[in-house]
């Protein structure tokens, strides 16, 4: 049931559908979010704060909020505590923020203090292989990985990710 439905959507974002594919739910923010064919992600090393090796399939089981950020990137500043919220409102999803390309530990661990984020990841993609791989061209970027690890939607630029909208839209592509 769940692959026919999914299949059902991304038919209809291949023909230009993609407002109508969650049945209305796609508004404010959540306009910009496009639902994509189920992909598999390259297998990348992400290192946290103390140099620790991780991999997103770590997260595999859940859905992901992946971000693309970087500590200089305004709109990432912006956007960054609507992410902490979502993370302590839907504990269900496994909020990952990657700082990408030179982020030195420290500034992010400054900058999450400055942004109120209390429990997200400390993960690096220091020479950004991964988002390089996965056709990040500019940040903010948020992918939305279903429990199998793939990516199932993106969204470019920043958003309120804690918003009632995105919420919604979160929900309902976790309910199918």
């Amino acid at each position: 049931m769940r692959k026919m439905l999914l299949a059902v959507l991304y038919t209809a974002f291949a023909f230009g559908a993609n407002a109508g594919s969650l049945d209305g739910l796609l508004t404010g923010d959540m306009k910009k979010l496009a639902l994509v064919e189920p992909t598999a992600l390259p297998e990348a090393v992400l290192l946290d704060g103390a140099e620790g090796e991780h991999s997103l399939s770590e997260y595999k089981g859940k859905w992901v909020v992946l971000n693309f950020w970087a500590t200089w990137c305004a709109p990432c500043r912006k956007e960054m505590p609507s992410l902490q919220r979502l993370a302590d409102a839907m504990p269900e999803i496994a909020v990952v923020p990657v700082a990408t390309g030179r982020n030195d530990p420290a500034q992010i661990v400054k900058f999450y203090g400055e942004a109120g984020v209390t429990s997200l990841p400390v993960l690096r993609d220091p020479k950004s292989g991964l988002a390089h791989q996965m056709g990040v061209l500019g940040l903010p970027v948020t992918v939305i990985l279903n429990p199998e690890g793939q990516e199932v939607a993106r969204l470019i630029g920043d958003a309120e990710w804690d918003s009632g909208e995105a919420q919604s839209v979160l929900k309902a592509m976790m309910a199918e």
